[in-house]
């Protein structure tokens, strides 16, 4: 039998092949990214390979086969992992990991069954390509023979490398203009230039951004306070202070969507008690309000509802910028007297809470520490939702008045089980399992809520108190369009409908307010600094907020999101599309690029006062930059 005559360099060209093709393939079966025509699905094919050419070329520098093949060997694994660790992150996230996410180790042992969801033994086919090259180097002896490599053939090779680099990211601008100065969406990146240099390119914004903070003067902080002072919202004089004094209590619910509110699921109410404030004369229930966080999810909210500025759109600034100067909401509470808390039974450091906290000027952090967990009450990611709220609130009737609360609900979350004693509702039966048990632990969480009113009323503390209810994150990601299109109605699930499912609910409650209503206004997280300060009586015309009251005349219909979506009263702008919201048609994109360029300055504004710490220079009392701040 005739051996079979292998091509100079064939590992390397195998490794090559194999790592592309697999890559093009993982792009389609576990991405979900939308392709609209040939051009996009051609950037698609080729931009895994300037990165696969780059990174296996190097090989050819290597005079010993035995360390050729083996740095070959190595760079597949690595990729392999890189690759795989996108899919498994894009499952919860519906996004692509970066690079801070990375050094976000310390969650990691408090995940539990969220990765186990996530994981499956299939996912081992991830890894084919490197057991391909295993197999062949142990059992191809041609193709570890050694081959000298001259110059000429290198500098041909790399050549080739670099123009099929050019012809990507040219074809990516024509597709893209300004890609790579406009980059708030991680999936434009990872569609236009691939996966591996769009990993290159987050730590390179990385690095710019550790650098920006050591190179920042309060100069920079000039054009952003002139942005904020020229677009702020005048008080309402009716509501401003008619409130102070009294106890604020936040409470964050965990990944609740407002689709479940004043709906059914086959035939179940879902959300009864909080139905009920939606009707309540003491409420105030936000119909129209949206979350606007990034990949840090419950503590992005936490960033935003302190600062009224958005998270980072690589990571989670808990993490990124734990140690930055900020002028939170609790900070100025305390100031007026209050003594700031939070209360979250779970450990002090996941998230960098028990640093951050310090950073926004929290006096205590009752963590899980606080709590006594009986059997049947632990939850895995620390305790259950009633429980919790009932010894919440009994800590309440001890603290010094007035105080301001904040309270982060549990069971809520990913993937969604509870205990058999606590299920109240069936499952719903579509092709997502997330989805079927969403409706029960949603069921559980608003129990959960009409027990945490009595208690507070129980322990003397309700009647002296606003209590905000707010949804912190999406629970159900579009990797489960096909049963929320069931559940809803439709036949599919669009970037339009995508965006608008973005809305959680809000409901501010004021005991012996009597004039309590739906509010249809559109608004976001970004919001509720500046409502909440304004009822309480304290001014904040002076500071660094992006948002602003609900309760002005002067609010606008305009909610930013993180990746640059954006919704107003008229256009919806999604999937790089601008909509009409009253019918979800798409229209021609003119009457969304004004707010578009608002939503891009805006962010543009939010990250340079995170990335540079730009707050260190600006003094909140005079609402001038400190003295000697500027060079």
């Amino acid at each position: 039998m005739k051996s079979i005559k292998w091509p100079k360099h064939s590992f390397m060209i195998l490794a090559i092949v194999a790592t592309w093709i697999k890559t093009v393939i993982v792009y389609h079966t576990s991405f979900e990214m939308k392709i609209e025509n040939a051009m996009q699905q051609f950037i698609l094919f080729i931009n895994p390979l300037s990165f696969v050419l780059f990174a296996y070329g190097i090989s050819l520098f290597f005079k010993s086969p035995k360390v050729k093949n083996r740095y070959i060997l190595t760079i597949s694994v690595i990729l392999s992992i890189v690759l795989y660790g996108n899919v498994a992150f894009y499952r919860f996230y519906n996004d692509f990991i970066t690079l801070p996410v990375l050094f976000q180790t310390s969650n990691f042992g408090d995940l539990g069954t969220s990765v186990a969801a996530i994981v499956s033994p299939w996912d081992l086919l991830y890894f084919v390509d490197v057991l391909i090259l295993i197999l062949a180097n142990k059992y191809v002896p041609k193709m570890r023979d050694a081959v000298k490599v001259n110059v000429e053939f290198r500098r041909a090779y790399f050549v080739l490398a670099i123009a099929v680099s050019f012809l990507n990211l040219g074809l990516a601008e024509t597709e893209r203009p300004q890609l790579l100065t406009r980059s708030f969406d991680r999936e434009l990146l990872v569609k236009n230039i691939g996966t591996y240099n769009y990993h290159l390119y987050d730590i390179y914004i990385q690095s710019k951004s550790s650098a920006q903070r050591a190179l920042a003067d309060g100069s920079e902080l000039v054009e952003v306070n002139n942005y904020i002072r020229s677009n702020q919202a005048a008080n309402n004089p009716e509501m401003f202070g008619k409130y102070k004094g009294r106890n604020l209590i936040v409470v964050s619910m965990e990944s609740l969507q407002n689709f479940v509110i004043n709906n059914q699921m086959d035939g179940h109410e879902i959300t009864p008690f909080l139905n009920s404030l939606t009707k309540d004369k003491d409420t105030y229930y936000f119909s129209n309000f949206y979350h606007q966080t990034g990949l840090g999810k419950t503590s992005d909210s936490e960033f935003i509802l302190e600062n009224s500025l958005f998270g980072l759109g690589r990571g989670a600034v808990f993490f990124t910028h734990g140690g930055n100067t900020y002028n939170s909401m609790a900070e100025r509470l305390g100031d007026n007297g209050y003594f700031t808390n939070v209360m979250h039974p779970n450990n002090k450091s996941f998230w960098n809470r028990d640093m951050m906290y310090q950073s926004l000027h929290i006096n205590k952090f009752y963590d899980i520490d606080s709590y006594k967990i009986g059997e049947g009450e632990a939850v895995n990611w620390g305790m259950k939702d009633v429980p919790f709220v009932e010894q919440s609130a009994a800590l309440m009737k001890d603290m010094p008045q007035p105080f301001y609360s904040r309270l982060i609900t549990l069971t809520n979350h990913y993937p969604f089980t509870l205990d058999p004693d606590d299920i109240m509702i069936p499952e719903y039966t579509s092709n997502s399992g997330t989805l079927n048990r969403y409706f029960q632990t949603v069921r559980y969480m608003d129990e959960a809520l009409k027990d945490f009113f009595q208690s507070l009323k129980d322990q003397g503390v309700y009647d002296n108190s606003i209590i905000v209810m707010y949804g912190d994150h999406y629970g159900i990601s579009e990797n489960h369009n096909k049963a929320m299109a069931q559940y809803l109605g439709k036949d599919g699930i669009t970037p339009f409908d995508n965006a608008l499912l973005q809305e959680v609910p809000l409901f501010i409650h004021i005991p012996g307010a009597g004039d309590g209503k739906e509010m249809t206004e559109i608004s976001g997280q970004m919001d509720l600094r500046p409502t909440i300060l304004h009822l309480l009586g304290v001014e904040t015309s002076k500071d660094m907020q992006l948002g602003a009251d609900l309760f002005s005349p002067e609010h606008e219909d305009f909610v930013i999101f993180r990746d640059g979506r954006f919704v107003t009263d008229k256009y919806v702008y999604a999937g790089e599309a601008c909509y009409d919201k009253a019918t979800g048609e798409e229209i021609d994109g003119e009457p969304c690029q004004s707010y578009a360029d608002r939503a891009t300055k805006e962010l543009e504004n939010s990250d340079a006062i995170i990335n540079g710490d730009l707050l260190r220079f600006y003094d909140q009392k005079t609402g001038n930059l400190k003295q000697g701040a500027a060079k």
